[in-house]
């Protein structure tokens, strides 16, 4: 099973490094279950993702206290929304598709003001 967990986790970086330079492509969330899995397959590779110079301290602050800082707060909101309006401009005109758009917009929003906010 730690093979396995291990093959995951790395194959959940991966994409979490994809969703950094991809639009729409969350990044964060294959993060955290990388971390779950390498938690569980890997005590090395578990720490190295929690020690990250590039993406550590936002996994920390997440998984160790359920919160964000104003700025990470404000540059998720911000890129959330300029991707949706990008696939909005790009995507044939269709009410319902806006809709759901709006409502991940809007539901993400949310729950990223939801989060506790963290001082530097």
């Amino acid at each position: 099973m730690r093979w396995l967990y291990l093959a995951l986790g790395s194959l959940l970086v991966g994409i979490g490094v994809l969703g950094v330079f991809l639009p729409l492509l969350p990044h964060t969330i294959f993060f955290l279950l990388a971390a779950a899995c390498y938690a569980r397959g890997s005590e090395r590779a578990h720490t190295w993702l929690m020690t990250n110079r590039f993406f550590g301290r936002y996994l920390r602050n997440y998984s160790e206290h359920r919160g964000a800082t104003p700025g990470t707060k404000a540059v998720t909101i911000a890129m959330l929304w300029i991707g949706l309006s990008i696939s909005a401009w790009l995507i044939t005109p269709t009410v319902w598709i806006y809709a759901i758009l709006a409502a991940v917009g809007v539901g993400v929003t949310t729950y990223v003001l939801s989060l506790r906010t963290l001082r530097d």
